[in-house]
């Protein structure tokens, strides 16, 4: 296969599908994603016998745990995909939607709509439930989209591709609208990241490796995030059992994900009540901690943190540990090691509260609840396209509104500029 020619041959049938699935009307676009929804459940066996080679083949190339969990494909998750996208097909359709529609001095009326980018390339690694995900969101809001997974998830992306392909042929949309690239060659990458005719956004999901590269070779706008080190900080003023059930579940629940604790902040006055039997449920998970001098003082199973450990997205069970004086140190720590990505704080205290939210810039900002809470599906958004902490266009989980642009419209009726 010539990449070059391929990719370009993928490109200009996006553009031409873009502009279909563009002027379709929303009963269109969601006729097509209950189709697509049911064609994951009734082809389930097929995914996960699909799923069942890359897992086998990732097992092979001795793929690390954290990308293994995110590779594979479940019953549960295939019902997941498919409750997304029945989600998606319930929202408001945010094509064609006016606001700020005024009245100026001249009589002319002046707004925004609400219009689709156009086409969506996006590249990511592992997660097949991506493909079903940024499917229904760039379809949902217009758009036509071009899904290069990575080479260990290639047969599960094939298998949820051709349910896609049932959903627009079932609405009489056009199948180009969401091609899955089907060549697992790393020169097709290189091609979509530079296809400016055909390609107006690029948006990586995956790991800071690729989306570092990213950076620096692609000529298309990118929405993104290069790595999430999320923190927690315990407030002094915390709520003692609030404190560890959060702090539990922000690190345990799951741990490849880009919202999972890597550090946890505690402020010294409650540090030595909250830190032992908190500490206890890590070991007991087999997370490993490296602690500052201090936390290791409290907790002496704790291995020393060394400065790299601030800055590190671990996606593993390990977890960073430092105590701090308290509300302004914890948030000059976030200031300093964070990623802009989320971020969360325990306290009973509605002032401090306040402050955490006003002066933690982060692309989500919590109180009182675990920073697994950052996602697309929990935000409402039904699913999400990606979390991005760039702060023009789109930030944070990036459902439908940060799949679409505003273009401003006049309506006049006859009206001339004296």
């Amino acid at each position: 296969m010539d990449v070059k020619t391929y990719m370009h041959d993928v490109g200009r049938a996006a553009r031409a599908a873009s502009r279909q699935i563009a002027k379709a009307d929303s009963h269109a676009r969601n006729q097509a994603l209950m189709a697509m929804a049911q064609a994951l459940e009734d082809r389930a066996s097929d995914l996960l016998a699909a799923n069942a080679r890359d897992i086998e083949a990732a097992q092979r190339n001795k793929l690390d745990a954290a990308a293994l969990d995110r590779l594979t494909l479940t019953t549960d998750t295939i019902a997941a995909m498919a409750d997304g996208l029945r989600q998606i097909a319930r929202l408001p359709d945010p094509v064609g939607e006016i606001i700020g529609l005024k009245y100026r001095p001249s009589g002319i009326q002046v707004g925004q709509m609400r219009v689709p980018l156009g086409v969506i390339g996006i590249i990511y690694e592992s997660r097949p439930n991506v493909t079903a995900d940024a499917a229904g969101l760039c379809l949902k809001s217009g758009n036509a989209a071009i899904l290069r997974g990575g080479s260990e998830a290639i047969h599960s992306n094939r298998a949820i591709g051709a349910c896609v392909h049932e959903g627009l042929r079932a609405a009489g949309l056009p199948e180009a609208a969401i091609q899955v690239v089907e060549t697992t060659d790393r020169a097709a990458v290189g091609e979509l990241i530079t296809m400016q005719d055909y390609v107006d956004v690029i948006v990586p999901r995956g790991g800071k490796e690729l989306i570092a590269r990213l950076m620096e070779e692609s000529r298309i706008p990118m929405i993104k995030h290069l790595h999430g080190v999320c923190h927690v900080y315990i407030d002094d003023l915390a709520d003692h059992e609030k404190a560890i059930r959060i702090a539990d579940n922000a690190k345990t629940q799951r741990l490849g994900t880009c919202n999972t604790m890597e550090t946890l902040l505690v402020a010294q006055g409650i540090a030595e009540a909250i830190l032992p039997p908190l500490c206890k449920i890590y070991l007991e998970k087999g997370i490993e901690l490296r602690g500052d001098a201090a936390a290791r003082r409290i907790v002496p199973q704790m291995h020393a943190a060394t400065e790299q450990d601030w800055h590190t997205e671990y996606l593993a069970a390990i977890l960073s540990v430092r105590v701090v004086p308290g509300l302004d140190a914890a948030i000059e720590h976030i200031a300093t090691y964070g990623s802009q990505h989320t971020d969360a704080i325990v306290t009973e205290d509605i002032t401090r509260a306040r402050r955490f939210l006003a002066e933690v810039d982060s692309s989500s900002v919590m109180v009182n609840a675990s920073t697994r809470f950052a996602d697309g599906y929990e935000y409402g958004l039904g699913a999400e396209i990606g979390i991005s902490t760039d702060k023009l266009h789109a930030r944070g989980p990036v459902g439908l509104d940060g799949l679409t642009s505003l273009k401003w419209i006049v309506l006049g009726d006859g009206h001339i500029r004296q």
